[in-house]
């Protein structure tokens, strides 16, 4: 039997098509504009006589400076939530002591917690620690924000390994640690692939933590600069338009190469 076309379903995705497209289309070709052509054209005018001068501009004002800034405050974080989560993950699973559970319970209970909560006493505790006005003092805020809901992603897929593997591996006279690293990591590649995607986007989004923790211009960050270019070009939007672009586009990158397999893991299916 024939199937009929849908043209209502044909119809809402044109429009659904039609929404997403139009702002990205204001966005870069208004990058791609020089001020006075932005002014005479309109932000949905087909832009004149292209030019770079927007993306030169925000990297001779000091983005790059905040782009690597970024840059060493998200890989430190992700480095942070890898190294402890999985074990941490791992003990929780395995292990039905009152301490670990009593531990798992408090990191879920980090989940209720906002970061705006407990800013003030965060900023006392990194100023006495002098780690004021230095990216260590934002990385390390920044993945303990990110390890409840990490640990809670990753326990939820560490889970759904079934006993019968971890008696194999008893049976063959595994240690605790060939277990782990043999058996539930490679099984866990979906939920590591989700922590990381997820723990990237929190560090490289951040702003509360380098806003309170850091000063100089040394120490910026995107989020930070994004609001300094604002002010800065308040009336310039093209240069506004391109240094959101620069730095949008590393994360949205890994979030297109990553999508499926970080809904996945907040489905709790990653492991499988």
């Amino acid at each position: 039997m024939k199937r009929r076309p849908n043209y209502l379903a044909g119809l809402g995705s044109l429009v659904w098509l039609g929404l997403v497209a139009l702002p990205l289309y204001v966005m870069l070709s208004a990058t791609l504009q020089s001020r006075s052509d932005y002014t005479a054209n309109g932000p949905l005018g087909i832009p004149d006589n292209l030019t770079l001068d927007n993306y030169t501009n925000v990297f001779s004002s000091g983005f790059g400076q905040y782009f690597l800034n970024t840059l060493i405050v998200t890989v430190a974080v992700v480095a942070i939530v890898l190294l402890l989560v999985p074990p941490l993950a791992y003990a929780i699973v395995r292990s039905r002591g009152r301490v670990t559970t009593g531990v798992f319970r408090l990191f879920l209970l980090g989940l209720a917690i906002p970061a705006q909560a407990v800013i003030v006493p965060m900023f006392y505790v990194i100023s006495q620690a002098g780690l004021y006005d230095n990216l260590i003092g934002v990385i390390l805020p920044t993945a303990a924000f990110s390890l409840p809901m990490c640990a809670l992603i990753l326990t939820g897929v560490m889970r759904d390994i079934t006993s019968d593997l971890y008696e194999a591996m008893a049976m063959d006279g595994a240690p605790t640690w060939r277990v782990f690293f043999q058996l539930v990591l490679p099984l866990s590649k979906g939920g590591l692939s989700t922590i990381t995607v997820f723990s990237a986007l929190q560090a490289w989004n951040g702003f509360l933590f380098p806003l309170v923790l850091t000063q100089s211009e040394s120490t910026k960050v995107i989020t930070l600069g994004l609001y300094n270019f604002q002010t800065q070009y308040g009336i310039n939007i093209p240069g506004l338009l391109a240094a959101v672009v620069v730095s949008m586009l590393p994360i949205l990158l890994v979030y297109l190469f990553a999508r499926r397999t970080l809904v996945q893991g907040l489905m709790g299916v990653g492991g499988k």
